[in-house]
């Protein structure tokens, strides 16, 4: 894991947060954990005869472990998912399994024109394809519990456990708003942004707003993270999700060593190139690690296959060919090129004499180093 990650913190042995995070989850009493999540239940009196429980996702591996998980623990759950940027059709067909193995499933649907034009803003001013998709899974299940009076949102995994973070982010077991806009992945842009700088409307981004504390205060709503009261485990929850119906991408999924995350939007590669291009890593070496800590690959495997597998220029993805992704946003290949170099970090990548960029024949660049 290179030093370039944001909040990335090395210690004065080199070991990274992610790392120094792992072992702070072996000194977690678990247990204890566990039993103030039923103390929690017990003490929201929740209604069993209606929806208790919200579980928001986008039907991937995880989101199915945590309906399964909410039903075992006594809720009476319903799952609620924002719908992705370009679904694709795995997507669909593990949405789809959600209801199969029993559960409530609804889909609040974003105004794809509006979501277009924030899709091509968040591009070409943050380098960030999917930052509408970042926002609204995080509001609208939010949203949802608010209207219909529920008083539990259980969320997935606190990711500043298994991936590092600030000190104090370790410990947090609430998800509302100051978490969103700090760890939710909104690079410092807000919704007023959108409105002030770019002309909406503020009726046409209501699905994007998170409701006021006080208000969610006032009806006791309640966010936490699942993955704060039990240990979160990406492999366990894959081969629950898949015993229960759950479908992994069928061949190798560019950019990636798993080929069960990220499935569910066509746009995921091209995040995850930006993410390459800022920081010289992306999805493959979060996993590698994530296996290397587990002792499940060693450190030298886990270079040459994160040599091997990032970094490709995203000429497709799940099949779908990059210019039709980038037509349902109104913008040409052209444009996007441009806007890749502008995001690249010319200190990462080789580039000539006179500071442009060079590249393969494939149009992928060449990062100068690989051992981070």
């Amino acid at each position: 894991m290179p030093d370039t990650r944001p909040d990335q913190y090395l210690n004065s042995e080199g070991v990274c947060n992610a790392c120094i995070s792992f072992d702070f989850q072996k000194k977690i009493d678990w247990k204890k954990r566990k039993s103030d999540l039923f103390k929690i239940i017990s003490e929201k009196k929740l209604d069993k005869s209606k929806w208790n429980c919200v579980v928001p996702g986008s039907g991937g591996k995880d989101s199915t472990y945590q309906i399964i998980r909410a039903k075992e623990l006594g809720l009476n759950p319903v799952f609620v998912t924002a719908s992705t940027c370009d679904l694709s059709e795995v997507g669909r067909n593990n949405l789809e399994n959600i209801k199969k193995i029993g559960f409530d499933v609804v889909e609040i649907s974003n105004n794809s024109k509006i979501r277009a034009k924030i899709n091509k803003i968040g591009l070409e001013l943050l380098g960030d394809i999917s930052w509408p998709e970042h926002v609204s899974i995080f509001t609208a299940p939010v949203k949802f519990a608010l209207a219909y009076n529920i008083p539990l949102i259980l969320w997935g995994e606190n990711p500043q456990l298994e991936y590092g973070g600030p000190e104090e982010s370790l410990n947090n077991s609430i998800l509302d708003q100051n978490w969103m806009e700090e760890f939710g992945g909104l690079i410092g842009f807000r919704v007023s942004d959108l409105i002030e700088n770019h002309g909406f409307k503020k009726h046409e981004l209501e699905i994007y707003n998170y409701p006021s504390k006080e208000i969610l205060r006032e009806k006791s709503i309640l966010g936490i993270f699942l993955g704060y009261y039990e240990r979160w485990d990406s492999l366990r929850n894959f081969e629950i999700s898949k015993n229960n119906g759950f479908k992994e991408y069928e061949q190798n999924l560019e950019g990636c060593y798993f080929n069960f995350e990220k499935i569910d939007n066509y746009q995921h590669g091209i995040h995850d190139y930006f993410k390459y291009l800022k920081f010289g890593f992306a999805r493959a070496t979060d996993q590698l690690s994530y296996m290397i800590r587990r002792g499940k690959i060693d450190r030298n495997k886990g270079l040459s296959l994160a040599k091997k597998l990032e970094g490709k220029y995203p000429k497709s993805y799940m099949g779908k060919p990059l210019d039709k992704i980038l037509s349902k946003i109104g913008m040409s290949e052209k444009d996007f090129i441009q806007i890749c170099d502008n995001f690249t970090n010319k200190k990462i990548f080789k580039t000539d004499q006179g500071g442009k960029l060079v590249k393969d024949d494939d149009g992928s660049l060449i990062k100068l180093r690989y051992d981070n």
